[in-house]
């Protein structure tokens, strides 16, 4: 039992090392025992848990910055000048800390966002948002003093077409992780009045910073933590790289077939060429006759989008003009074009 209690000069050596005297703290260190390497300690902020992962933040931040090149040349035809929009940051923050953050009066808008619970945030600053409804309207983009009111109604009209924009380029960078109907409920002038989670629950904020012409600012995106954490095993790097790789399916045949076979195609038929003078086109009158010479037993050619396609013949089908398809114009009738091109050119050159 003795040998257990400490004498008075090892508590002082003890006491030195806790100081912060190395030698001293070496000198005790033996008849203690062997000393443990000291563990990596992490600071962790209980205001602000991450609780989202950085394989899920990697692959929200590859996904959006698709989307912000899309949305830009989306947003650019719109407005008809050029517009850059850039990915600054994906992080993640309690949502008082990303309300405080906002300015007052902006363009707060709520987006309902099935099937994730719970709704999404899209604010649009209004040092971006006024010289865009200024471009609407017919004006330009140069750099003013941006205005500090709440939109009028009208504004609100305008405003809803960049909205409906974003959301439908958003839907389409969601598509490989989850299929999402985005539309948005209402729009908010005071963020700091909407309280759609409680203050100290996580989101993750998307931020982008759109430039047109001199004028630059900040598009956020706002993601509240439990709205995607049932399908955050979706958003990691595998399960991203497994859905741009992954094999077509009949289902995702049917619908591109679909979607082409909505698509309007230009369908032109070739009656007849000719070659006149100027001066019978001018003196062209309703009844004249313009005479070809193409047999009116030969097929007519049918061009789709310019390409030649179908052979066909003229006529009428319930008292309206009309033609019958006879047959697909295919290689063989390509070679045959070569061929007579390759004869005309060998006897010009004879």
């Amino acid at each position: 039992m003795a040998g257990d209690v400490l004498s008075q000069a090892e508590v002082e050596n003890l006491l030195s090392a806790m100081d912060g005297e190395p030698e001293v703290a070496s000198a005790v260190a033996a008849p203690l025992g062997p000393t443990r390497a000291r563990e990596k300690v992490t600071v962790y902020d209980f205001k602000r848990p991450e609780r989202v992962g950085k394989e899920q933040m990697r692959a929200l931040q590859t996904m959006h910055e698709g989307f912000g090149r899309n949305f830009g040349a989306a947003l650019s035809a719109l407005l008809r000048t050029i517009v850059e929009v850039k990915l600054t940051s994906v992080d993640q923050l309690t949502y008082s800390e990303f309300v405080f953050s906002l300015e007052n009066p902006t363009c707060f808008n709520l987006v309902n966002a099935k099937p994730l619970e719970g709704q999404l945030i899209l604010d649009i600053n209004p040092s971006i948002l006024f010289p865009i409804i200024d471009r609407l309207l017919g004006g330009s983009t140069s750099a003013a003093a941006p205005s500090r009111r709440p939109l009028t109604e009208i504004e609100l009209r305008l405003v809803s077409r960049i909205t409906n924009l974003f959301l439908s380029e958003m839907q389409h960078a969601w598509e490989n992780v989850l299929h999402l109907e985005l539309e948005v409920d209402r729009v908010e002038s005071n963020p700091q009045l909407v309280q759609i989670i409680p203050a100290n629950e996580v989101v993750i904020l998307v931020s982008f910073e759109l430039t047109i012409g001199d004028t630059r600012g900040m598009v956020n995106l706002c993601i509240p933590f439990n709205s995607i954490e049932r399908i955050s095993n979706k958003l990691t790097s595998n399960s991203w790289v497994s859905y741009s790789k992954r094999p077509s399916t009949p289902e995702s045949i049917q619908l591109v077939s679909d979607r082409i076979a909505e698509a309007p195609l230009e369908v032109v038929v070739d009656l007849a060429e000719t070659n006149i003078t100027t001066a019978d086109l001018i003196n062209l009158r309703v009844g004249d006759i313009i005479a070809s010479e193409k047999d009116v037993q030969e097929p007519l050619i049918v061009s789709v989008e310019g390409q030649a396609k179908f052979e066909a013949h003229a006529g009428q089908y319930k008292g309206r003009k009309a033609i019958e398809i006879l047959q697909n114009i295919d290689a063989r009738h390509l070679v045959d074009i070569n061929d007579e091109l390759v004869s005309q050119q060998k006897a010009e050159s004879a």
